[in-house]
């Protein structure tokens, strides 16, 4: 079981956080708190697994109130500013969820908290267990081929900053050519890239998610460019983003 506490200075919100944790077999609230001081207080005298913290709070932001735990939890962010979510990922949370947010969202966030991570005997029992190989890798995932004029350029994967789209055809910006202008779709070179670091940001953006320097406002710095983070990809990003992972 899994003990958490909300934290919410919005009591509409802190009652739909306690409703969602309810609905989840492996949570148990220990508290509902107002205020980051008031779970401050909590926290020094209960075991704590998880904290569901909202940042914009008077006094005490929850990034503020992270900073000062030197053993915290983990956290998840529940709020409605997304400009938040490179600090918050800076923190090694285990999630951003933006309101106004799903119980299928919020149930996919806390699913990230495993249960069997608080049980000592299951965590040994993991441990002693012989790890499977790693599978292998094929080549052909590190690099793509594009058609360049009359030419078929190997672009690897690495090398590439992001793709910005222009209706039939793509421009591909890399760390050591210039940008390589081929006709393909959007939705072809998204297919071709699932899965393997890089995601749409915009209908005519597509970034590699370790290139990305700086988020602020919904706009992302990839190498001097000042890329738009568009409505419609917005929730998939800061998803993926915060996880650090695709």
């Amino acid at each position: 079981m899994i003990r958490c506490v909300a934290v919410d200075d919005e009591p509409l919100a802190l009652n739909l956080v306690q409703s969602y944790i309810e609905k989840v077999p492996f949570l148990t609230l220990v508290e509902a708190c107002e205020s980051a001081y008031e779970a401050m207080d909590l926290l020094s005298d209960h075991p704590i697994d998880l904290i569901l913290l909202d940042i914009n709070m008077p006094d005490l932001s929850g990034i503020q109130f992270v900073k000062t735990l030197s053993h915290p939890p983990a956290v998840i962010f529940t709020t409605a500013y997304e400009q938040y979510a490179l600090e918050g990922y800076e923190l090694n949370v285990v999630d951003y969820l933006l309101k106004p947010f799903s119980f299928e969202r919020f149930l996919k966030a806390v699913n990230k908290v495993k249960p069997d991570q608080f049980t000592t005997s299951t965590a040994k029992a993991s441990s002693n267990q012989t790890p499977l190989p790693a599978p292998q890798t094929d080549s052909a995932s590190d690099y793509m081929l594009v058609r360049v004029e009359h030419n078929i350029v190997k672009v690897s994967l690495n090398d590439i900053l992001y793709i910005e789209g222009y209706k039939d055809y793509v421009k591909v910006y890399t760390t050591t050519e210039k940008p390589l202008l081929t006709i393909k779709s959007m939705k072809d070179v998204e297919g071709m890239l699932s899965g393997k670091g890089f995601i749409r940001v915009h209908r005519s953006y597509i970034v590699a998610l370790n290139k990305i320097d700086s988020l602020r406002n919904n706009r992302i710095m990839v190498h001097e460019k000042n890329i738009p983070v568009g409505e419609t990809y917005r929730e998939q990003f800061y998803e993926k983003f915060i996880e650090g992972k695709l």
